[in-house]
Order: C-alpha cells, then sequence, then structure tokens
C-alpha cells in the first residue's frame, strides 16, 4: 500500500474529510506538478534516470486512465493527490512511492490550486473579451441609428444620451474587470513546490525548475508563506465578485428595459422563456438568474474571508475549503458571461420607445439644458435651476412639454429667454451640446469607440 487509506476512520470523519469528489477537477494540475518534480529530481540525482522515466511513464498512463474515464477514483485515499500516487504505485511498483521524495500533500496542493486559476482564468477573459466585443457592435450599430435615451438617476429620467454612450458605459466597466484578473494572476505565478509542509526540503531540489517546467515566474520566497497563503484565493473571488456586480447591473437593465414599463429592448425567444399559465409571457429569466448568482459569488469571497481570518501559520486543514468556494465561483461566472453574451446578441434595441421616453410630458429630460440656456445668458447657475424648476411645474400641471410652453411663459419667469430657447430644447441640440470629453456628444462618442475598438476589436 503506497498511501495510507482512511478506511477505518469514523464515518463522520470521513465525510467532512474526504475531498475527492471535487478535487479531482486538478488531476491535469496534480499529473503535472509531479511530472515537473520528478523532473526536477532527476536533474539534482536525487532519484535516477531509470526511476524518473518509469514514474513519467506510470503518471502518462494515469493521464490516459482519467481521459478515458476508466481511472478508479476512491474516497478511502481521501483526495486526488493521493488517488494518483496510489494509482502510480499499483501501476509501476514501490518505485511509485520515490515520486514524493523531497515533496509534501502541503505544497503539493498549494501548487496545483495555483497552477489550475492561472489556466482556469483564460476561459473567464475569453468569454470576457467576447462580451465586451457584443457591446461594442451593439455600440457602433446604435451610433449609426442615431438611438437615443435617457439616462437614470434614482431610476428618474435624467438627461438624453445615445445608446451608445450607454453601452460604453459597460464596455469600462468590463475593462477594468479585465485588467483585474490580469493584476491577480501577477500574484499568483509564485510556485510553493518545494515548501514541503512548510520548513522546506531537506533534500537539494532546484525549485526555480519546478517553477519554469510550470509556468510559473518565480517559486515563493519563504516556504511557511508558500503553503498558508491562499491570499491569490481571496484575490481572484474579490476580482470575480467585482466582475458579478457588472454583470449583474447590466442584466438588470435587460430586465428593466424588457419590462412593458419600459419597452426599450425586444429579447429574442432564445433568451427568454414564457410562464406556465400566462400565454403571453416572455421572461427575461436568464438575465434574471445571473443578476441572483451575483450573491452566490460574493457568498464564497466572504466564507473564504472568515476561513483564513483567524488561521494560524502554516497549515491547517480549514484550507481545504478553498476549492469549492473558487470552483463554483469560477464555473459560475462564466456560466453568467454566456448568458449575458447571448442577451446582449439577441437584444433589439426600441429606437422610437426610447426616443418617445426622452420627449415625454412627464420626464423632461431636456430641463438641464433649459438651466444652461438660462446660465449660457449670464443667470447664475442656482437662479436657473429654480427658474426651470417652476417652468416644469407649470408645464406638469398642463400636462405640457417645456417645449410646449410659449415663449411669454418662459419670460414672465426668466426675461432673459429668447426665441431660441426652443432650438436649444431639442434632443439633437442637447445631445451635441454634451461635447466636452466624456459626454454623449456624437463626436466624442465616435471617438471613444473608436478607442474601444482599438483596445479590443
Amino acid at each position: 500500500m503506497a498511501v495510507e487509506s482512511i478506511e477505518d476512520k469514523d464515518p463522520a470523519l470521513n465525510a467532512i474529510h474526504v475531498s475527492i469528489g471535487y478535487d479531482q477537477r486538478l488531476w491535469r494540475e496534480d499529473l503535472d506538478n509531479s511530472r515537473a518534480h520528478v523532473t526536477m529530481l532527476g536533474e539534482q540525482e536525487i532519484l535516477s534516470s531509470e526511476d524518473v522515466q518509469s514514474i513519467k511513464n506510470g503518471l502518462d498512463q494515469i493521464e490516459e486512465e482519467i481521459s478515458d474515464g476508466r481511472f478508479p477514483f476512491r474516497d478511502e485515499y481521501e483526495d486526488i493527490h493521493l488517488n494518483i500516487e496510489q494509482r502510480l504505485t499499483e501501476l509501476i511498483g514501490p518505485v511509485g512511492g520515490k515520486l514524493h521524495t523531497g515533496r509534501s500533500r502541503n505544497d503539493q496542493v498549494a501548487t496545483d490550486l495555483r497552477l489550475w486559476v492561472m489556466r482556469s482564468t483564460g476561459p473567464l477573459a475569453g468569454a470576457l473579451n467576447e462580451l465586451i466585443h457584443g457591446l461594442l457592435e451593439a455600440a457602433r450599430r446604435e451610433l449609426d441609428r442615431g438611438t437615443v435615451l435617457p439616462f437614470y438617476t434614482h431610476l428618474q429620467r435624467a438627461q438624453p444620451v445615445l445608446l451608445a454612450h450607454h453601452l460604453l458605459a459597460h464596455v469600462e466597466c468590463f475593462d477594468r474587470d479585465f485588467r483585474r484578473f490580469h493584476d491577480a494572476l501577477e500574484r499568483v505565478g509564485e510556485c510553493p513546490l518545494g515548501a514541503g509542509a512548510g520548513a522546506g526540503s531537506g533534500f537539494p531540489i532546484n525549485p526555480h525548475s519546478s517553477a519554469e517546467q510550470l509556468g510559473f515566474d518565480r517559486p515563493c520566497r519563504n516556504s511557511l508563506d508558500a503553503v498558508a497563503a491562499r491570499d491569490f484565493v481571496l484575490e481572484m473571488l474579490a476580482a470575480l465578485s467585482i466582475h458579478m456586480v457588472h454583470l449583474s447591473r447590466l442584466a438588470e437593465e435587460f430586465i428593466l428595459w424588457s419590462s412593458q414599463e419600459f419597452g426599450f429592448v425586444r429579447l429574442s425567444d432564445k433568451v427568454t422563456t414564457g410562464s406556465s399559465i400566462m400565454p403571453q409571457k416572455r421572461n427575461p429569466d436568464g438575465a434574471e438568474l445571473a443578476r441572483g448568482k451575483a450573491g452566490r459569488v460574493f457568498g464564497h469571497l466572504q466564507a473564504m474571508l472568515t476561513t483564513l481570518k483567524a488561521l494560524p501559520l502554516a497549515y491547517n486543514k480549514d484550507l481545504q475549503e478553498d476549492k469549492e468556494s473558487l470552483f463554483d465561483s469560477m464555473d459560475t461566472v462564466l456560466l453568467c458571461q454566456r448568458v449575458l453574451i447571448a442577451n446582449v446578441k439577441e437584444a433589439s434595441f426600441q429606437k422610437d420607445r426610447m426616443r418617445a421616453a426622452v420627449e415625454s410630458r412627464t420626464g423632461y429630460a431636456n430641463a438641464t439644458e433649459l438651466a444652461d440656456y438660462l446660465a449660457d445668458r449670464g443667470m447664475p447657475f442656482r437662479d436657473a435651476h429654480a427658474a426651470v424648476r417652476k417652468l416644469c411645474d407649470e408645464a406638469r400641471t398642463e400636462n405640457l412639454k417645456l417645449d410646449e410652453l410659449p415663449l411669454e411663459r418662459f419670460q414672465k419667469i426668466a426675461p432673459i429667454v429668447k426665441e431660441d430657447v426652443y432650438q436649444a430644447l431639442t434632443v439633437e441640440a442637447a445631445i451635441a451640446k454634451r461635447a466636452a470629453p466624456m459626454g454623449t456628444a456624437p463626436e466624442r462618442v465616435r471617438e471613444a469607440l473608436e478607442e474601444a475598438e482599438k483596445r479590443w476589436m
């Protein structure tokens, strides 16, 4: 028997202790970890070339078995690391036991998980890239269409903006998320292999060789920190949580905008579901579930923070909790990305409905333009603000738009108003006037779109 079996342990201990049910997804990383380690042992002449080759042959056979679904995952060997080591000894005999020379399960586990994070962030970044591309394509299409809508503060109509400008705001959020993932990977890229149980190895190992073979930037600097540190998990969970905030906010807008009350977007049947009793319904269930799953990811971050906050150095079994939180968060975020990609692709923006909201008799989305008009002509802005509020109240009482008030009504409250006020209050004028940097004027939005396309397309 190569490794200790836990068959004779209390069933309750087995139930809480065994992790093979979820950590078996680390099998590729564990095999690569072992290949790098045994190669280094051979380079350092700690193991003979014959033993090294025998171990590598056994690891290759195990990879074939797992890939083909023939590998005997067994609870009595508790985790992926011991399952592979036990199977290796069954395949090649006692020489399989030499693989663990100069290595502890502590540095082995930490290395596997870091390596998994490095590899698993690629699909996440790829899906985020696809989502950003979808938003940029939609922004260019809607810019060419000249689609406008009111942006909202406190969920009240505020001012008119180009829809392309609004979509680019989401692009900026996701751009920062992408860079957070990249930044987190910089700190994941330290290899714990060689730290042993926490005191380092008693063999003349070469951690630089192992780190280089596995694609790490460098070995960890301190053996205790190497086996105890899980802040790389925290950092990735934090980046995932912030990303879920932004995914959830985009999902929320699709949910609101696809409602009859807004009617700003129509989602196709590919991304909506029906009702069990109301045949007219087209429910944005995908977006709602993505919004709902944000709390699940946030919870994993909080759980991991709580797990780590009082752990003394170095390794404690509490650290086994890192994997389920991280695995589930990665899976959840990737799924939600795919859902939002589909929603963006299947969204049909309702230009006329958006325009009607801008020009509504109840929203007064051009009120700020009137205040600016007065300020441009010398009235202190606070006085202009008060004057426009009075004009809005009068227009609301009579169910009129601001630009439907007769000139004399403007002049009664603000004598400096001239006939040109009506041109200033048009949607096109309001948008064109926002030509300062970051603004929603067409030329600014086109510049911003082209700059974003250079970054992403």
